[in-house]
């Protein structure tokens, strides 16, 4: 029986009461009135195996994978807004090129020498493929029903201008070729064929300018919001499963039982509850920061958070968005961050195909697209206040540039959208909030402080708690870190026979490097494309 709902039972008092009756009923008056006070609102939940705070796609991905390693876990979810993969998952929030490094120029970095490192982007390309694997054998298995809902083939490309860059992506091309995961990479550097590839890119175009592009036909576009709302609605369906919209974490504790007690408000209602855990995934996007300081584990200290803005330009015009059919990577400007690549995107979002160029980058306090300007503030505390200070001095060129980007005039945009589309009519073009994105800074013994792009897991040493901070390539590779992950903070289970035949039957080539092996790399993808329905 809830709080408040209690029976009572009248207390009359009167001048006639002897104090032997008043010492009799003022216990009970006292409890009554305690029991009835409407600010005690807190109810306890049964403790649940695995706790999940946010809605996105790495809490959608680690939900399901922890269900199909054993049916018999108990789930439970906790989102603060209202609606499924709202913020950084959302396709209109960046999140939708599914990063494989077969476009990204910054994953490629040239050496001094001349040469290209190509290791990050093998890397990045394989934990890519462990995404595909895995969504395939949910496809297979019934457990997602439309692939075409989330994933489509759409070309990849690189384009660039300047006899420098043609050299630079010229030996990019041929040093990926080296790789089984960059097998039927084109090059070209005849303004006719990149013309056939794209119109829009060619159109207008100085003829005597040096360009070249490369593509890859099997490139995709996945919408990670419709992904994680189809992971989301399979996993609330399963017994055992208890997920939550529209309530905020306040507050962490861990009691000596090693049970977690996190205090939750409904948004709604203001009623708080009390989720107890055995172990907590913080995927929360820009809010995992704070909450992680929240948890007060001592791997939290000196992790620190910077924000990063953006906008897109959408097209408005059907004629234009028929014409373009590919996903168009450059160089970044001196001193953009990575996720701030320009890039002209077709995108296929809630059936409707659209084009974006972007992101503009920028610079916010906030932490969330639907945070508060306070956030970046109220994360700053002792532990991480020489690392930021650090990594913030180092990095005055980065702040300069957002923003600068903030401050861009239309046209400033429309300039940088005419060096991928020359004949670019800005009449044509919406511009639009994007999603915020916590870069990581953390401590650093030599440095101090250092800023980091890409994504961090962050662990308890006992495996109790977990949280993933950071940014791109994130979602594209998500699957990849909840693998990780899973074994980490599961190391018996992960490593018994049952988990690991299991891992092999979701990811194939689990436990196998995809980069030294041809023929391992051809078999996995002929595989997950027929699943999902890929066309190249």
């Amino acid at each position: 029986m809830g709080v408040g709902r209690r029976k009572v039972v009248p207390l009359v008092f009167s001048p006639t009461n002897s104090p032997r009756r008043l010492s009799a009923v003022l216990p009970q008056a006292i409890f009554l009135i305690f029991a009835m006070t409407p600010t005690d609102q807190t109810s306890a939940k049964p403790v649940s195996d695995v706790l999940l705070i946010g809605a996105g796609i790495m809490s959608a991905t680690l939900g399901v994978l922890l269900k199909t390693l054993d049916p018999n876990l108990t789930v439970s979810g906790y989102e603060r807004l209202d609606a499924v993969a709202a913020e950084s998952s959302d396709a209109w929030n960046n999140a939708g090129t599914g990063h494989s490094a077969f476009c990204e120029l910054n994953y490629t970095p040239e050496r001094p020498d001349g040469s290209i490192d190509i290791s990050k982007a093998d890397k990045i390309a394989e934990q890519f493929e462990l995404s595909k694997q895995f969504w395939a054998s949910l496809v297979l298995e019934g457990l997602l029903p439309d692939p075409t809902a989330f994933i489509h083939t759409i070309p990849h490309m690189s384009f660039v201008w300047g006899a420098a860059n043609v050299e630079y992506l010229r030996k990019r091309h041929a040093a990926l070729l080296h790789s089984p995961l960059f097998q039927g990479m084109e090059f070209s550097e005849d303004p006719a064929q990149i013309a056939q590839w794209i119109p829009l890119v060619m159109d207008g175009r100085d003829p005597a300018e040096p360009v070249a592009a490369t593509r890859m036909a099997i490139g995709t576009d996945v919408n990670f919001g419709a992904l994680a709302r189809s992971l989301s609605n399979y996993l609330k369906g399963l017994p055992g499963v208890d997920l939550h919209l529209g309530h905020e974490v306040e507050s962490f504790k861990r009691k000596d039982d090693g049970i977690w007690r996190l205090k939750i408000r409904n948004l709604a209602t203001g009623e708080k509850v009390i989720a107890r855990a055995r172990f907590v995934f913080i995927g929360a996007g820009g809010g995992s920061l704070p909450l992680l300081e929240k948890s007060g584990i001592p791997e939290a200290n000196g992790f620190g958070g910077f924000p990063v803005s953006g906008q897109w330009l959408k097209c408005q015009n059907p004629a234009v968005i028929a014409r373009h059919e590919a996903k168009v990577y450059g160089k970044p400007a001196l001193g953009a961050p990575p996720m701030s690549m320009p890039h002209l995107d077709t995108r296929q979002i809630n059936g409707r195909k659209e084009l974006l160029f972007g992101p503009y980058a920028g610079f916010s306090t906030k932490f969330l697209k639907k945070g508060s300007y306070t956030d970046l503030f109220r994360s700053i505390e002792l532990g991480n206040i020489r690392p930021l200070l650090y990594a913030g001095a180092r990095n005055l060129g980065l702040t300069k540039y957002l923003i600068g980007q903030v401050l861009q005039s239309p046209q400033e945009r429309t300039a940088a959208l005419r060096e991928y589309y020359p004949q670019a009519n800005p009449d044509d073009w919406q511009l639009e909030v994007a999603g915020q994105r916590v870069q990581v800074i953390k401590k650093d013994k030599k440095q101090g402080g250092v800023l980091e792009f890409g994504t961090e897991m962050v662990t308890a040493a006992d495996g109790s708690i977990a949280a993933l901070l950071g940014a791109s390539p994130g979602a594209s590779t998500a699957v990849a870190i909840m693998l990780d992950l899973v074994q980490k903070c599961f190391p018996e289970r992960a490593a018994s026979a049952e988990w690991q035949a299991r891992f092999r039957q979701l990811v194939p080539s689990f436990g196998q490097p995809l980069a030294p092996d041809s023929a391992l790399t051809a078999a996995v993808r002929e595989r997950s494309h027929l699943a999902l329905r890929l066309d190249a």
